[in-house]
């Protein structure tokens, strides 16, 4: 299960949006998830669904990658459906037992929703994680947010933690995952018991992961003041981000699948 999970992670290409500036890609996601929150007729859900599938083959990712973070949040997509299924009410009953009443209206809320859940993990996966460096998304939230140096926010500072946030995510889940096996060869059991025992089975691995990240960090701050690294100020950069005609062209095609889909 953790293997499945792909946040944080860079898959190398030369694909449109590999090359494509991390500050459009930034602006293209917020655009991406107005769109598909903004879905309500059927005509408006094939095309955000076709758009996501076109976004999938145009990155080069294979699908198969893209699809496995699903397993993480599997569980969250299934109650959420559950939730609409039995909550929803309509006038096209379809089952009834005791209190509970399942109508059509609820089945294609659950279904919707679930397809919505689908195409924003997707797509946004796409766009940020898979084919956008660190370093790049660093560069480009920093120059998103450089107008707020203006009241003085700490906008080099902020955009360094959340890259390293991310960058730390797959390697906090491959030391969990070393931590469970070593624990398991000692004869540990996660999987038998009630809750609250497995809940007590946990602690073996949340003391060592938290030592270890504590460890991690530390060996960061230090290897990040031997390079003389004192924040952005006076800081120089070897890649100079440029906008190119091919980002404004996504970002033109983009605007008008937003506009379409609000206007359908």
């Amino acid at each position: 299960m953790l293997r499945d999970i792909t946040l944080g992670q860079y898959f190398p290409g030369n694909s449109v949006f590999h090359r494509t500036d991390p500050r459009v890609k930034i602006v293209l996601t917020m655009l991406y998830i107005v769109a598909v929150f903004m879905a309500d007729s059927l005509l408006s859900y094939l095309i955000m669904t076709a758009g996501t599938i076109l976004l999938i083959a145009v990155s080069r990712i294979p699908l198969k990658t893209v699809t496995s973070g699903f397993k993480t949040i599997l569980f969250i997509i299934i109650f959420t459906a559950v939730l609409n299924i039995f909550w929803t009410k309509g006038e096209n009953l379809l089952f009834s037992f005791g209190i509970i009443n399942v109508y059509a209206e609820g089945l294609i809320h659950a279904g919707k929703m679930v397809l919505r859940l689908a195409c924003l993990l997707m797509g946004t996966s796409v766009l940020i994680s898979y084919t956008t460096s660190p370093i790049a998304l660093t560069d480009g939230l920093e120059r998103l947010l450089s107008p707020l140096k203006v009241i003085k926010l700490p906008v080099h500072e902020f955009a360094m933690m959340m890259t390293i946030a991310l960058r730390f995510i797959p390697t906090l889940i491959e030391e969990t995952d070393k931590i469970m096996n070593a624990q398991k060869a000692r004869g540990a059991d996660f999987t038998e018991g009630n809750l609250l025992q497995r809940a007590k089975a946990l602690i073996p691995i949340l003391i060592p992961l938290f030592v270890s990240a504590f460890m991690r960090a530390g060996e960061l701050a230090t290897a990040m003041e031997c390079r003389c690294y004192h924040g952005g100020e006076g800081r120089t950069r070897m890649t100079v981000l440029k906008t190119k005609p091919l980002d404004w062209i996504l970002l033109s095609v983009f605007i008008a699948y937003g506009v379409g889909i609000i206007l359908l």
